[in-house]
């Protein structure tokens, strides 16, 4: 199993032939990964409108060789304890990288952007 940082992800199948899996799909997986957990009310940022205007994107894939860091910023429910939503986002996006892309996972940073609408 292999990424590229500027390529799309390649993941190598062992007895089958080579899967290219590109970052906008990683990116999406991770986004749907995260947003699966409850108390999670969107993946993005929180405040105006604007403010999205410059920030960068909300999930960020760095990888080397195989080794995928994942940065995931969110919106939480209120009510909802911050820190056990962040390892429950974790493990979640975590488990997708490994199991389903087939990745080794350095790291996964969640950033709580904002709580509520």
């Amino acid at each position: 199993v292999r990424a590229d940082r500027r390529a799309p992800a390649r993941v190598c199948v062992v007895s089958g032939p080579e899967l290219t899996v590109g970052r906008d799909v990683m990116r999406e997986m991770v986004r749907l990964a995260a947003f699966e957990v409850q108390g999670v009310l969107r993946i993005g940022r929180g405040g105006p409108p604007w403010r999205s205007l410059f920030a960068a994107s909300p999930v960020a894939i760095d990888t080397a060789g195989d080794r995928v860091r994942v940065d995931v910023t969110i919106v939480a429910r209120p009510g909802h304890a911050l820190v056990p939503l962040t390892r429950q986002v974790r493990s979640a996006v975590g488990a997708t990288v490994e199991r389903l892309l087939g990745l080794q996972l350095d790291s996964v940073t969640v950033t709580v952007d904002g709580v509520g609408g």
